[in-house]
């Protein structure tokens, strides 16, 4: 009998970027606990997966109930692991932030953690750029929407929350991707794929309008021969520059 694949785990992600005059633009990124099951070691973005909170904050806004369970995910996920609030309006202060992760933290709903403070979640701020679901046999498989937000010099500095994560840091998408090319730093076969589209724009603004010129659509790679071997594949019409990798190479978590 043949085994079933795993469900599914509906989850999201944020991809916070900061402008820099003359340079590349620089990328939120976190490392993950090596002790993590899931991309245990991996640089990955912040995110994670969306719990029954996101979705009843989500039926309170006018909009794509899916999508907007993700976006409320994404921010409340960023909050938690980098101490960072994307897609957040009418926080006054680093101690309402601080107040609002200790809420998350002890396990409060993303609704009530801002309402505390008279902060209200600003999805809008959120721009949709990928849908990724795997579909092979590994103990998690995570169905996971990727947004762009901008960062605001506002924002307080970000701060790992020492638990998933060991680490966070501001780099460019092309200094991540020299990292693992030298074997310093661990990239899932999603997290690279999406640095990669990620170099080629030298600007929030670049990236959001390619983000809206590509509508999202689910990407589930497939495995196929070419030249005798076989490559993990995605679609070559979503705005990838790397579209197939030979499976030796394809870390895929």
């Amino acid at each position: 009998m043949t085994e079933p694949l795993p469900v599914p785990i509906p989850a999201a992600t944020v991809i916070v970027m900061r402008d820099r005059a003359g340079a590349s633009p620089q990328l939120l990124m976190v490392e993950r606990a090596a002790a993590m099951r899931f991309a245990g070691g991996a640089l990955v973005f912040p995110g994670g997966r969306i719990d029954a909170g996101d979705r009843v904050a989500a039926a309170t806004l006018a909009g794509d109930a899916d999508d907007l369970a993700g976006r409320v995910a994404a921010v409340r996920e960023t909050i938690e692991e980098a101490g960072v609030a994307v897609g957040v309006a009418g926080l006054g202060s680093p101690t309402d932030l601080a107040t609002v992760r200790d809420r998350l933290d002890a396990g409060a709903a993303i609704l009530d953690a801002l309402d505390d403070v008279g902060a209200t979640l600003a999805p809008e701020r959120l721009v949709p750029w990928a849908r990724w679901c795997p579909h092979h046999k590994l103990v998690r498989v995570f169905d996971t929407r990727f947004y762009l937000a901008r960062w605001d010099e506002d924002h307080a500095p970000p701060v790992v929350d020492g638990t998933e994560n060991t680490r966070t840091f501001w780099a460019s998408a092309a200094e991540v991707l020299a990292s693992a090319d030298r074997g310093e730093a661990r990239l899932i076969f999603p997290t690279r794929r999406n640095l990669e589209r990620l170099a080629r724009f030298g600007s929030f603004d670049g990236a959001m309008t390619h983000a809206r010129a590509h509508p999202v659509r689910k990407i589930v790679p497939w495995i196929e021969v070419r030249g005798g071997t076989d490559h993990l594949c995605i679609p070559d019409d979503l705005g990838y520059p790397v579209t197939a990798v030979p499976m030796e190479d394809a870390d895929r978590a």
